[in-house]
């Protein structure tokens, strides 16, 4: 399967932005976990958040209240929406789907077989 991540984008303090994550090639699959991972220049991947297949959703403390993971399987898409950005949110972006991962291992970027590309989002004045 492939994953396109798109929507980001320079937003201002305080803005929103929507990420998409649309699968090709092959659909998600039952019991594919969408996660969203960032990444900001000389730090680490980290997690942000994912979505099971159920519906049962995890997020990071940082984005916690801010961020709202979600999924349409029929249409192949996960989304990231995000709000009340700040500066450190700044980074890019990348959607990752993954077969059998565990609640613990959610987090952890291992545990996902298929990553996009990345999109940028940039949140300054």
């Amino acid at each position: 399967v492939q994953l396109q991540a798109s929507g980001g984008g320079l937003v201002q303090p305080g803005g929103s932005l929507r990420l998409s994550c649309a699968a090709s090639g092959r659909t998600f699959g039952p019991y594919a976990t969408i996660g969203w991972f960032r990444q900001a220049p000389g730090k680490e991947r980290e997690f942000v958040a994912a979505i099971k297949w159920s519906g049962a959703t995890f997020a990071a403390d940082s984005v916690k209240g801010r961020f709202t993971i979600s999924r349409d399987n029929a249409k192949n898409m996960g989304y990231l929406e995000m709000n009340n950005l700040k500066p450190e949110d700044t980074a890019k972006y990348y959607c990752a789907a993954g077969s059998g991962i565990i609640t613990s291992s959610v987090p952890s970027a291992r545990g996902y077989n298929y990553w996009g590309q990345g999109t940028e989002v940039t949140v300054s004045s």
